[in-house]
């Protein structure tokens, strides 16, 4: 069983009209593909044993009990990590509940698609229900607390300040759809030529947005790659062992050795220190 990749939504899809924030994982159960769950000796007893949180979640028998009948009676791994995904995020403290599994039209391929929080958080959450999946059939032990503790801790880091939240409570209320841009407190309030964004409280009716952006420059990098205009190549590094192996990635020749903005980085790292060893390491 692999995850052949993971995307992430963040507004009206295919799966959902009203579940905007969801992953899409794209699984490949391999030679699971032939071993639905009433064929996996003791996975029955053991997925109820681990996560006895599973008992409320009515699947499509509409009823307590539901999916762990279905995962007794025989259901494929890919329905099962739809519901480990759900269950997990709901021991953190994350309140979700949608989730589909379908084949992809390729033979022991599904998409298997959940409610998140937010996208990081989200695709984490993937990668660690198959490898919880993996734990349950092959009976191994794991430690479930450490997963759950890490969704927790990422869903605590990338949630908004109060006053994002606020403003983010109140597009909701007027019905107004909000996407999440890049990291911090950015978003996008709206659609087409309605849109506005909000970085914590300062609004892009201002120019600080765009000064803000301009002064960062590998969000400045992202941002010219999703409108597809060519940039150099690169990358951020904040010590010394991560400049070599950004330089490693990179490769010779190397055009420039820059700030990330224009303060903090020179004074917490020192950037000639930097390029002395950079020097040294490959002269």
């Amino acid at each position: 069983m692999k995850i052949i990749k993971i995307n992430t939504t963040g507004g009206p899809n295919y799966w959902s009209v009203n579940k905007p924030r969801l992953v899409i994982m794209r699984l490949d159960l391999e030679e699971l593909e032939q071993q639905p769950t009433d064929q996996i000796e003791g996975f029955h007893q053991r997925i109820k044993n681990v996560l006895p949180g599973l008992y409320e979640h009515h699947c499509s028998e509409g009823k307590p009990g539901g999916f762990l009948n279905r995962v007794k009676r025989g259901t494929w791994m890919g329905h099962v990590i739809e519901h480990i995904a759900l269950e997990l995020q709901v021991l953190a403290g994350i309140k979700v509940g949608f989730g589909r599994t379908r084949g992809t039209g390729t033979e022991g391929q599904y998409h298997v698609v959940f409610e998140c929080k937010d996208r990081d958080t989200g695709r984490r959450t993937a990668e660690l229900a198959v490898t919880v999946a993996r734990d349950l059939i092959a009976g191994k032990a794991f430690d479930l607390k450490a997963d759950v503790e890490e969704i927790r801790e990422m869903s605590l880091r990338y949630q908004p300040g109060p006053s994002t939240s606020s403003l983010l409570r109140e597009a909701k209320a007027r019905d107004i759809p909000a996407i999440k841009l890049e990291q911090g407190s950015t978003y996008q309030l709206g659609y087409g030529c309605h849109q506005k964004k909000i970085a914590a409280t300062i609004v892009s009716s201002t120019g600080n947005l765009a000064v803000d952006l301009a002064d960062d420059k590998a969000a400045c990098r992202r941002l010219f790659k999703k409108m597809r205009i060519p940039v150099a190549e690169g990358g951020v590094a904040y010590t010394s062992d991560e400049v070599k192996d950004l330089v490693d990635d990179l490769g010779f020749p190397l055009e420039g050795f820059d700030l990330l903005t224009g303060f903090g980085f020179c004074s917490i790292y020192g950037v000639e220190s930097l390029k002395s060893q950079l020097i040294g390491r490959f002269s």
